[in-house]
């Protein structure tokens, strides 16, 4: 590593994960010098138990309680402590760390997100529900600490890397960059006969099952639009989305005087977690290397806003603002769960997402309900739920939070 500066006392939340997996094979391959002072996990308690085997955390937390007698027999003879639990996941988050990885799926990885934050520590941020949720109050809530959030996500990573903080009143617009999934050359009628299968079967990433729904219906975009407001403080308006099947450019920033400048690389999770774990430096390790030769050529579209209306959804949100985007963030949960369930078909998800936000009240969206942007969002979050659930049962009455 040679004289790099680089974080030694980590955390990794969600360590079970794609993201988190991700995360310490990195650390495995650069042979990183780190001590692992947490590894929490939801449920996946046979991986949890090697991983606390390999890195020897200070403590390892599986989320659900029910499991912890399972990881205390897999440790059983190690000295390793553990703990379960929504309150002991919170906890190791909070502990002294110089780099935590938040990587925590849903909902369930803003409270950990959030006292992370609070020590001061540098967060890389994997978790959507954190800035969708509670973006604002995150970032102040680091930059407060004396720490920082770096981006995990491929699309602002890139973003990250290639926007001068010095030069950004002179950005113009920034530019995401999308697959277009698994139906990008569907037509919608098609797109309406899809498969729970197919709408799985993404053509360029590994990734869970939310995820790859959301991006087959492009959600995962919308979603990224709002990040990338928080994170940059750019106006929806001056963030858009062109397709690109290779998913090689990760996304782009437009200057005032005609430049765009653009980071490449491989589809592997792993590159954006290098960068973030090492940034300002680079972390030396045996990653996959670009051949433009090889991946050419490199192909963009517009997106198609009839058959992807989750992109207009998404804007529509952002520019209501308050709890919208966390409000069709849940909706989008429960929708996305009736498809994979074979409740609903899939043009359905972004229909039910819609007619949710349409029937909340949105005085109450824009109002804060509590001073505690953990609690504002899980209120906002069971709301808009209790609605979606109603739209799907075909429960017409308006709903008031």
């Amino acid at each position: 590593m040679g004289t790099l500066s680089l974080p030694r006392k980590i955390s990794v939340l969600g360590s079970t994960g794609s993201v988190g997996v991700s995360t310490l094979d990195v650390l495995e391959q650069a042979k990183a010098e780190v001590e692992v002072v947490a590894l929490v996990a939801g449920r996946n308690v046979d991986r949890l138990a090697e991983q606390a085997l390999r890195w020897r955390p200070q403590i390892t937390v599986i989320q659900d309680e029910t499991l912890l007698p399972g990881l205390r027999e897999r440790l059983a003879g190690s000295g390793l402590a553990t703990a379960a639990g929504v309150q002991a996941v919170t906890h190791a988050a909070a502990m002294e760390a110089h780099w935590v990885m938040s990587a925590i799926v849903g909902f369930a990885g803003l409270a950990p997100t959030l006292a992370a934050a609070r020590t001061g520590t540098i967060v890389a941020l994997a978790n959507k529900e954190s800035l969708i949720c509670a973006g604002p109050q995150l970032l102040r809530t680091a930059k407060q600490a004396g720490g920082t959030v770096i981006p995990v996500d491929s699309e602002h990573s890139a973003i990250f890397q290639v926007l001068d903080p010095q030069n950004a009143h002179h950005v113009a617009r920034l530019i995401l960059t999308a697959s277009g999934g698994p139906f990008r050359g569907w037509t919608r009628e098609q797109m309406g006969r899809a498969t729970r299968e197919q709408a799985l079967n993404h053509p360029n990433w590994s990734m869970g099952a939310k995820i790859t729904i959301d991006s087959a219906t492009m959600m995962n975009k919308g979603l990224e639009v709002i990040e990338a407001a928080y994170l940059f403080a750019m106006p929806p308006e001056r963030i858009d989305v062109v397709i690109h099947p290779q998913s090689i450019v990760h996304s782009l920033v437009e200057y005032a005087d005609g430049s765009t400048l653009a980071q490449l690389g491989p589809p592997d999770m792993r590159a954006p977690i290098a960068c973030a774990y090492a940034w300002p430096d680079r972390l030396p390790w045996p990653a996959e290397k670009l051949d433009l030769a090889r991946v050419s050529p490199l192909t963009f579209e517009n997106p198609d806003p009839e058959r992807f209306p989750a992109l207009r959804i998404a804007k529509a949100a952002l520019a209501e603002g308050g709890a919208a985007p966390a409000a069709m963030n849940a909706a989008d949960e429960i929708a996305v769960a009736a498809f994979l369930g074979g409740r609903i078909g899939f043009l359905d998800i972004a229909e039910v997402v819609e007619e949710t936000l349409s029937r909340m009240d949105r005085q109450a969206l824009l109002r804060t309900p509590s001073n505690d942007p953990v609690e504002a969002a899980r209120l906002t979050d069971a709301t808009a739920r209790r609605v979606a659930d109603e739209v799907l049962s075909g429960v017409m009455p308006p709903v008031h939070a």
